[in-house]
């Protein structure tokens, strides 16, 4: 990989057209706007993504999008969930063959497992690929992957390189991480970046949010990392508000992306694939006027002219 991730990763959120089929020219704008947002890289398809509706075919086929348009102007991280270890291994192989520079694998958390059980799950795929790996631990209100289990995971796995971490009052556990592995791995804020703000004097490298807002964060976390910590918060508590309401319920989160993408004039509409969320009245009006606070953010923050403006 030519270089290190920091800074915002957006999650590519994906688009639908009113078949629900997969808008490959859609997708294609969505990552030519990532460009624009001057981030280092991007990551699909993730939770973001709408991936546990997709086909295994359209998985790969998103990938494979994304590294075409790209073209080297960042790295493409491939999310190769799959509760099986033998096919999650399968599909991060297709998409390095595809040109992906990264994968990224979420630790399956259908159902209770032992740390022992973990490793022997994620040990076969790290080490059958020759690219650098990110391990995600998304488990909402249950249990966390603990520093002693990523020391466990390095030792076993020497191209795991990022960790992403989506859970609330992680300071003091990121720098943890960061001393026990003397920095070999670098974790990154998910969650739509709800914690960046206390978790980047902690160590954090970066941040995986969604895409709508990812010229804004980015913008964030450098702000916060040059000392001007008090711009960078004049920023952050902008969209706060929309990161909060729309992190209730992840297909409202889904819906909210969407809709703020197509505010920006980069989506055409912010269909999700079904099942999913049907908004009410309320809700619609209320995403509306966060996503008109955002646009205003971006306006009046310095951002590079082709995100400003629909």
């Amino acid at each position: 990989m030519k270089k290190d991730l920091m800074g915002v990763i957006p999650v590519i959120p994906m688009p639908f057209d009113e078949n629900e089929e997969i808008d490959g020219a859609a997708l294609r704008r969505l990552i030519d706007f990532a460009v624009a947002c001057r981030v280092g890289a991007i990551c699909l398809p993730a939770y973001g993504s709408e991936f546990y509706k997709l086909s295994d075919q359209e998985r790969l086929q998103v990938v494979q999008i994304a590294v075409d348009q790209a073209a080297g102007r960042l790295l493409v991280i491939a999310q190769c969930n799959h509760g099986s270890s033998r096919i999650a291994l399968s599909v991060a192989r297709k998409n390095i063959e595809a040109g992906a520079d990264m994968i990224s694998l979420a630790i399956p958390r259908q159902f209770a497992l032992s740390e022992d059980d973990l490793l022997r799950y994620l040990t076969p795929i790290f080490n059958g690929v020759n690219v650098p790996c990110l391990m995600q631990d998304f488990n909402p209100g249950g249990p966390t992957i603990d520093v002693d289990f990523v020391v466990r995971v390095l030792s076993e796995c020497p191209n795991l390189r990022y960790l992403k971490l989506e859970e609330p009052l992680s300071a003091p556990k990121v720098a943890a991480i960061q001393k026990a592995t003397d920095n070999r791995v670098g974790v990154l804020e998910g969650w739509g970046g709800l914690y960046m703000m206390e978790l980047i004097p902690a160590g954090i490298c970066g941040l995986m949010p969604g895409l709508g807002m990812a010229d804004l964060l980015n913008r964030v976390y450098f702000l916060y990392k040059e000392g001007k910590q008090a711009t960078a918060l004049n920023i952050f508590e902008k969209v706060l508000p929309h990161i909060v309401f729309s992190l209730q319920n992840l297909e409202l989160y889904l819906y909210s992306e969407k809709r703020l993408l197509q505010a920006r004039g980069v989506l055409s509409n912010a269909r999700c694939r079904s099942a999913s969320l049907t908004p009410d009245p309320w809700t619609n009006q209320y995403v509306t006027e966060l996503n008109n606070r955002v646009l205003q953010a971006a306006e009046s923050s310095s951002l590079p002219e082709t995100t400003r403006r629909p």
